[in-house]
């Protein structure tokens, strides 16, 4: 009997000690006071690593005008220091800036958007992007797919579904770890009924600003009012390519149309063309990003 009282001794301080290293184990798995995760340390981790990173060491950033900062410093000018993804400028605090720090930002991101790029072009500058090997992509392309000259002439959501999944396709062929963040379109109406308001930014716009939306600005007629309306209707229907092709992709966040609801007023605009972001839209779009960046969840 006392040998057997014995054992039932041990098993049960085996059972207890077996607990407490669980319950310690368990404190090992996420982000400890250093900011590394447990597999990252080399310890063994109770569960398999999240897909998601909400900190990723580097960002690459792919697109047209809005991310390279177009009109937001001088007048049809790229300026790329208040980028709402790679930017430097302070009163943006850029997605990279706010990721890595002003010295992880200079060091550890790169921004290969174009202005006037469309979807179409999205694959060459993956191809550039891929080559720095980031551990996040911020993509903001759409818009110029559906600024053109006429209705007729925007891209077809077709082609712009194939043209999307073409240039992931061409990144998760190098990269297929990496992050990608996608922003929506924004909405391209709301940019027009507030740019409207100022005279200059019309004067602006007659250059070839977006001339399918932009166009005869003041114009409230049948014709003009459906032209406006053809080209929303293509711009919420290359946002749900977006989410649709993005949501195929472990890795790839959608910010779920927060761009394109985002209500973009005067002081969100350039007051060079009262259409794309200034410094303070950009700020915004930068807030947008860092949020669905760093969600716990989708």
């Amino acid at each position: 009997m006392r040998k057997r009282s014995h054992r039932l001794r041990a098993a049960h301080a085996v059972v207890a000690v077996t607990a407490v290293l669980a319950a310690a184990g368990c404190d090992t798995v996420g982000r400890g006071t250093s900011g590394d995760t447990g597999a990252r340390a080399g310890r063994p981790s109770a569960s398999p690593t999240p897909e998601w990173d909400t900190s990723p060491d580097s960002v690459a950033a792919v697109g047209d005008s809005i991310t390279r900062g177009f009109d937001a410093c001088a007048v049809l000018t790229d300026c790329p220091e208040v980028s709402w993804a790679t930017g430097s400028d302070a009163a943006v605090n850029s997605l990279a800036v706010r990721l890595l720090g002003v010295a992880g930002a200079s060091q550890h991101s790169w921004n290969h958007a174009v202005t006037g790029a469309r979807m179409r072009d999205l694959k060459a500058q993956m191809d550039k992007a891929v080559v720095h090997r980031p551990e996040l992509v911020a993509v903001m392309v759409g818009a110029n797919d559906a600024c053109r000259a006429s209705t007729a002439e925007m891209t077809s959501v077709a082609d712009f579904r194939t043209q999307f999944q073409d240039a992931m396709n061409t990144l998760r062929q190098t990269l297929p770890k990496t992050q990608v963040y996608v922003s929506s379109v924004p909405n391209l109406k709301r940019l027009w009924s507030e740019g409207r308001t100022n005279p200059l930014g019309k004067q602006i716009w007659k250059l070839g600003i977006c001339p399918s939306m932009l166009g005869d600005a003041d114009a409230l007629d049948g014709a003009a009012t459906a032209r406006r309306e053809t080209v929303q209707a293509r711009v919420v229907a290359y946002n749900k390519v977006l989410a649709d092709v993005c949501a195929k992709d472990r890795r790839c966040r959608f910010d779920h149309d927060a761009v394109f609801d985002y209500r973009f007023g005067t002081q969100q605009l350039s007051h060079w063309d009262w259409f794309h972001p200034s410094r303070n839209g950009q700020a915004r779009l930068a807030e947008i990003a860092y949020r669905t960046v760093t969600a716990k969840t989708p």
